[in-house]
């Protein structure tokens, strides 16, 4: 991922309410750590210690529905019987805060 699209603007954009919580859907999160959105779920499963359960939560299909019909980009979603989990706002930028420079 180019350096420019870590701008502020671009990581806002990224960011839902959900429950009454601002948070950003793993496939996001994922593309911003630049990993695949497999790896980043599983070393979050791997790690539970590390990662308290307000860290994520798992959308209903309720939700995963009405994400697909807001946002254009998840429309690769739609199909899916795999249901995205949702990374807090707080939790989330904890852990960008130590991800490493991207150089170009």
């Amino acid at each position: 991922m180019a350096k420019s699209l870590l701008t502020p603007h671009h990581i806002k954009q990224r960011i839902f309410v959900l429950r009454g919580t601002q948070v950003m859907i793993d496939r996001d999160l994922a593309m911003l750590y630049q990993v695949p959105t497999k790896r980043l779920n599983e070393q979050v499963r791997r790690n539970r210690e590390r990662f308290p359960d307000s860290f994520r939560f798992q959308l209903t299909r309720e939700e995963k529905n009405e994400l697909v019909a807001n946002c254009d980009r998840f429309e690769s979603m739609k199909h899916s019987s795999t249901r995205p989990y949702a990374f807090t706002k707080s939790e989330a930028a904890h852990r960008n805060q130590k991800q490493p420079e991207i150089s170009e």
